[in-house]
């Protein structure tokens, strides 16, 4: 069996499964308009898909959806779907070690939990965010934090994914904070605002921001991985001028620029080797040499591929 890339097409309005090999498409699930960001459960059974119903975030005149596709990844089909209803526009997704679902309601600032998503149609717990306009949501590996980066109060959260008595405690990293990342220990939250084009290390302990360094034009997403000899390295895709800035993260220095042919949407790891596959707004899937910092193979695919996940044959 060869490796099988997940991937969002949102202005085509799939989940499609593409075999990494021979870059055929095996399978378009059709599904909502504009599905935006989904997360896979720690067994790679199911994959739980976001219908955000509007094409972006800044898009206006209609509230959105309030639905949640499931994904049988073994069957390859629609399973059925999860309803937010009084909440809409699901965005950031998680899933944890003990096979809970999270999804953020952006137009609520709400994170719903469904602790047994493969048993429940509707979610049963729901906690505030502590900031306006909640577009993504970070967990700790224990699901025990959660982290909410807010694009209209221009500030990130820490709150608890479980506990609503648990009072969110918040920073103003900058105007617009999108993308973010944990470091591998969690001691720090990466945070790049779009609005100044800066990336600030926050410390998960006292959520104060530390260090604050300049980035290249628009940093709209950020993704951890490590260099071979075990460093935390910083992927920041950057829409303002096509490009993917490489940063040491305990410095917080730009070690590698990569140029892009069309603007990024978004990138996800292959798990057992060094490669990154770059959603471009061009229509194409890119695989990123992750020690050579070039571009090795190409993949077409349907109308915006967004969000990405990786099956491993190995």
């Amino acid at each position: 069996m060869n490796d099988i890339l997940l991937l969002v097409q949102k202005c085509a309005h799939t989940f499609s499964f593409y075999d990494l090999a021979t870059k055929a498409a095996l399978k378009h699930i059709v599904l909502p308009n504009f599905p935006h960001e989904f997360t896979v459960d720690a067994e790679q059974r199911y994959a739980y898909v976001g219908i955000f119903g509007i094409e972006t975030a800044w898009s206006r005149g209609h509230c959105g959806d309030h639905r949640i596709a499931e994904i049988d990844l073994h069957e390859r089909r629609l399973t059925r779907m999860l309803d937010l209803w009084p909440h809409y526009r699901p965005h950031g997704m998680a899933t944890d070690s003990e096979g809970r679902l999270y999804a953020m309601s952006e137009a609520d600032d709400l994170l719903l939990v469904f602790d047994r998503p493969r048993e429940q149609e509707v979610p049963n717990m729901a906690l505030p965010s502590g900031g306006v306009k909640t577009h993504l949501v970070t967990l700790t590996r224990d699901a025990s934090v959660a982290y909410g980066i807010h694009l209209l109060s221009n500030t990130v959260t820490r709150f608890h994914p479980r506990d609503a008595t648990v009072t969110p405690v918040a920073v103003m990293p900058g105007p617009r904070p999108e993308g973010n990342a944990l470091s591998s220990d969690e001691k720090t939250l990466y945070v790049a605002n779009r609005g100044d084009d800066t990336l600030v290390a926050i410390d998960t302990a006292t959520m104060a921001c530390g260090r604050r360094v300049k980035t290249r034009s628009d940093p709209n997403r950020i993704y951890r991985t490590q260099a071979a000899d075990g460093r935390d390295l910083l992927l920041l895709t950057n829409s303002g001028e096509r490009s993917i800035s490489v940063f040491d993260a305990e410095h917080l220095e730009e070690m590698e620029r990569v140029g892009l042919p069309a603007n990024p949407t978004a990138l996800s790891f292959h798990p057992a080797r060094r490669s990154a596959f770059v959603s471009f707004q061009d229509d194409f899937v890119r695989e990123l040499d992750l020690e050579r910092w070039q571009f090795v193979e190409a993949l077409p695919t349907l109308r915006e591929p967004d969000a990405s996940y990786v099956l491993s044959s190995v």
